[in-house]
């Protein structure tokens, strides 16, 4: 047996190390010093590390963009980014079919920052015009939104907002970089919560934000500002996911297409919600549905079986969410109303089983629904 060298041997992991650590020493102050003077890294994992750093370099690589800035969640992303444009006394429009995470934080948190908004209907150019005001900084949308799946018109908002001198952000968290890439329209700021699809797993939460390098060290200096950082492990989880990003999203979308078209004919099923020209890879892995009149939601949500009731999205495993009780419940009544998000409104996370596997469980459960109101 051969035993190498150990004074020659040079050995290196063939995955990233993680960096879980708090500081980085060094030898002595001067060295210390060269950190502010640009020659080190990195000095203390809230303002930088190398874990965090190869996530936001991963997905702004995905993204076509310069640069990237990784937090600790979609929200923190988003709201690194909308602070890196957005200061007290500025002005933002937005759609008002928005993730209600984020409505929540436009409507309440930000006006804490003295940043107003106002929400829109996206499809009504007159609207997004009329509502832009002499202090307007920012537009912001979802490329796919969440949870009734319209497609954005990304290139004709960065017309707008190139005329009126504006800044456009995206969410592409529905989408990822694998269907559409917002800054190949026009978008300066794109979001993702890398909870989502980039982590793929259901097992880290995490949020990223890509554009110009000005823009990103403004964003990743209000992330170290607000301690709002992700920790080495979850970045290197978020790498991870990144790494079969393309292969898990193909497999998802492909699932989500032939759910979508099954469930058409479904007599417990009103309206199936999904794109049709999102890209020519695919239009996404959701597929939301309204129920038929008189189908308890709750008691199709008991017929499911192994598909499992969470409050999230994008994992391996095909899943539900109720919005109107989760992901929607902090918009008003009326707004949800009007978007028609209500109580027969049911999302679906399509995963990567057997296509035929996902099919049958959703046709069984509606048809024991159906047969119930029928009864």
């Amino acid at each position: 047996m051969h035993f190498p060298n150990k004074e020659k041997a040079q050995e290196v992991s063939k995955t990233k190390p993680i960096y879980q650590t708090s500081a980085f020493t060094f030898q002595d102050f001067e060295e210390m010093e060269q950190y502010f003077s640009g020659d080190k890294s990195y000095l203390y994992t809230r303002m930088g590390n190398p874990n965090s750093d190869d996530l936001a370099k991963g997905t702004a690589d995905l993204e076509g963009a310069e640069m990237g800035a990784s937090a600790a969640s979609g929200l923190a992303a988003i709201l690194a980014g909308v602070l890196a444009v957005a200061k007290t006394g500025d002005h933002i429009v937005a759609t008002q079919d928005l993730y209600g995470g984020t409505y929540s934080l436009f409507a309440n948190d930000l006006q804490d920052f003295g940043i107003d908004v106002s929400f829109v209907d996206m499809e009504s150019r007159e609207e997004i015009e009329s509502a832009v005001q002499e202090n307007t900084v920012l537009l912001y949308s979802e490329s796919i939104t969440n949870p009734l799946l319209r497609v954005e018109d990304i290139e004709g908002l960065s017309q707008i907002a190139a005329g009126r001198g504006l800044r456009l952000m995206i969410d592409n968290t529905f989408a990822t970089p694998y269907l559409i890439r917002p800054h190949e329209s026009g978008a300066d700021i794109v979001a993702h919560s890398a909870t989502k699809y980039i982590g793929g797993h259901s097992d880290v939460t995490a949020g990223v934000v890509t554009g110009n390098k000005e823009l990103m060290q403004k964003a990743r200096g209000k992330i170290a500002m607000l301690g709002s950082n992700i920790g080495p492990f979850d970045a290197w989880l978020g790498v991870r996911g990144l790494k079969t990003l393309a292969v898990r999203m193909e497999k998802q979308c492909r699932n989500a297409a032939s759910l979508a078209e099954a469930l058409q004919s479904e007599k417990a099923v009103k309206k199936v919600y999904y794109p049709t020209a999102a890209s020519p890879e695919g239009n996404g892995a959701i597929v939301s549905i309204e129920l038929a009149d008189g189908v308890d939601a709750t008691a199709f949500s008991k017929e499911l079986d192994w598909v499992k009731v969470v409050p999230t999205l994008a994992g391996l495993e095909t899943s539900i969410t109720y919005p109107i009780a989760t992901s929607h419940r902090p918009l008003p009544d009326e707004l949800r109303e009007k978007l028609g998000v209500t109580a027969q409104t049911i999302r679906i996370s399509v995963g990567i089983e057997d296509e035929r596997d996902i099919i049958d469980i959703f046709q069984k459960a509606l048809q024991q629904s159906a047969a119930r109101v029928n009864s």
